[in-house]
């Protein structure tokens, strides 16, 4: 995890998600000015001790419905579109409007997942976050709900604050919302609800608690998604905080780390191995376009601790496509009817070429295909494991 730097004065890079309840009024759909002068006053005070701060924001449907004097979200995809693109503009320039009495600058950025998923589109993002924080400019961050279709969405801002954070190599990713903390149940129905305050397993946590419930009649998330999303910001050694979106102030007490003063929150526990770019950008930002089903040996070699290994044909028992050359595929265990997610890797050979040579020595792969584009199917410096190597024994014994 990387250390907290607060009282040497050091620069924290830090990424505010705000979501739709925090931003605009569920039944009137105005905006809520006090939550967002709170936030800009809060960044611009993080600003002045030297912190980078990226905003993530909701609210384009919402601001587009108050606009269009809509009542209710539409539940047409061309109509949820068209609201978002007319709320996008209403929400930026409230957002220009309260930085710029301050004269800081903002800059918008729309995202889908599709534009993540080319390397070098990537690598452009990436280069542009970095760009407009030495620019001294506030990135303001949504998704591209004007284009976006269901098979290219991150689905939620919470998703996409967590992708924007492991971009930007993050120290702190909070995720502001309508309650203060994530609670073991709904505390609004349940008064025996107990809240989380620290979690360094979210795996075991999600036995322990109730996500059931949805977001708000504007919003996309809940508490699953955040849990999603500090699930794929801590892995890339993001520390993860939910806290009340009315209170932006408790930012400072937070990265403090002062137990005496700090409000109550949720922590998610960066990990201390968090996986390099790449990789991580393999797991999160590409689409997942097919599956490769794997028998136990080549299953072990994949998530064996300390074993770099190829994955090879041989290994190779069923695919699933369609997919191409060079595109992402989950590679799993199929045991006893069940099949296991044990990485994720970018394939150098299509569908129909790995349909031909599952089971063979790469040997084999010129009689068989007439060519051969590499020894392996996935290499493994593009091979994420996903599991531990226990839960594959285990699961196998």
């Amino acid at each position: 995890m990387k250390p907290a730097q607060r009282s040497n004065g050091a620069s924290l890079t830090i990424v505010i998600k705000i979501g739709t309840t925090s931003i605009c009024d569920e039944v009137s759909h105005f905006p809520i000015l006090s939550n967002l002068s709170g936030l800009v006053e809060t960044v611009l005070k993080l600003k002045s001790l030297h912190h980078r701060v990226i905003i993530v924001t909701s609210a384009a449907v919402g601001t587009g419905l108050r606009r269009l004097n809509i009542a209710t979200k539409p539940s047409g995809l061309a109509a949820r579109q068209a609201v978002a693109a007319v709320g996008q503009g209403r929400l930026m320039a409230l957002y220009d409007d309260l930085f710029g009495q301050f004269n800081q600058p903002v800059a918008q950025i729309l995202l889908t997942k599709n534009d993540l998923s080319d390397r070098s589109q990537y690598l452009n993002a990436v280069s542009c976050l970095d760009e407009l924080l030495q620019m001294d400019v506030v990135p303001i961050v949504n998704e591209n709900d004007t284009i976006s279709t269901q098979g290219i969405r991150f689905g939620d801002n919470d998703t996409l604050a967590a992708v924007t954070a492991g971009m930007a190599k993050a120290d702190y990713l909070f995720l502001l919302t309508d309650v203060d903390c994530l609670y073991t149940d709904n505390p609004r129905t349940n008064p025996d609800a107990k809240p989380v305050q620290v979690c360094e397993d979210i795996g075991k946590l999600r036995d322990q608690v109730s996500v059931a419930s949805g977001g708000s009649a504007l919003g996309t998330g809940g508490m699953a998604t955040k849990l999603i999303a500090a699930e794929l910001a801590t892995a890339a050694g993001v520390t993860t905080v939910i806290t009340h979106g009315s209170k932006p102030g408790r930012i400072f007490e937070i990265i403090d780390e002062k137990p005496s003063a700090t409000p109550l929150h949720t922590r998610f526990i960066a990990k201390n191995n968090p996986m390099i770019d790449r990789k991580w950008w393999i797991l999160h930002g590409l689409h997942t376009a097919g599956t490769i089903y794997v028998d136990q040996g080549a299953a072990k070699a994949v998530v064996a601790q300390g074993l770099r290994s190829n994955l090879f044909a041989a290994g190779i028992v069923d695919v699933q496509g369609p997919f191409n050359i060079q595109q992402a595929v989950n590679i799993c265990l199929r045991l006893n009817g069940q099949d296991i997610v044990i990485g994720k890797g970018l394939v150098n050979y299509s569908s129909s070429e790995i349909s031909r040579i599952k089971g063979h020595n790469s040997t084999d792969f010129t009689n068989i295909l007439g060519y051969i584009n590499a020894d392996c199917v996935v290499h493994r410096d593009n091979l994420v494991r996903i599991v531990e190597e226990e839960q594959v024994t285990t699961s196998a014994s």
